[in-house]
């Protein structure tokens, strides 16, 4: 990953000068405080656990990841070949920012962390993901999941 101060200059100041646009806090949903949410991730880095079945091409299918598994057990498969894996070879929280969650969790600022977390592989068609996506939300229905970080890579 690139630092600022490894850019150009005049890329280095125009990101630094870009004009953001302001966001309001009110939510786009009802329910409870963030404090008071169980949250899990879902990532589209096409990971998933060294024993479970690889990604195959245009693969719309997600994988578990639990939230107790040994991250260094964590495999991509992901097929794009444009994909650049360099962030989750040096730190898997780039695709799956499960140790921010748990500072988040320590501080207050979640009340919860999922059981399990889901991995899809972005090169999917989201025709193909869609029933699988419903389907995945009824799995987090049932966890008790009321919040989601979606890390798209």
């Amino acid at each position: 990953m690139v630092k600022l101060s490894e850019l150009p200059a005049h890329f280095r100041e125009g990101y630094l000068n870009m004009a953001l646009p302001t966001f309001t806090d009110t939510p786009c949903v009802d329910g409870p405080p963030l404090s008071e949410r169980r949250v899990a991730v879902i990532s589209t880095a096409g990971l998933h656990r060294r024993d479970d079945i690889p990604f195959a091409d245009y693969d719309p299918s997600y994988r578990v990841i639990p939230g107790n598994a040994d991250m260094g057990d964590l495999v991509m498969s992901h097929l794009s070949t444009n994909f650049d894996r360099t962030g989750f070879y040096r730190d898997v929280n780039t695709v799956l920012p499960i140790d921010r969650l748990r500072e988040l969790q320590a501080d207050g600022t979640i009340g919860a962390i999922a059981d399990r977390h889901y991995s899809f592989m972005g090169a999917a068609p989201p025709t193909a993901m869609a029933p699988l996506a419903k389907d995945l939300a009824g799995l987090l229905k049932r966890d008790g999941v009321d919040a989601v970080l979606l890390a798209p890579v």
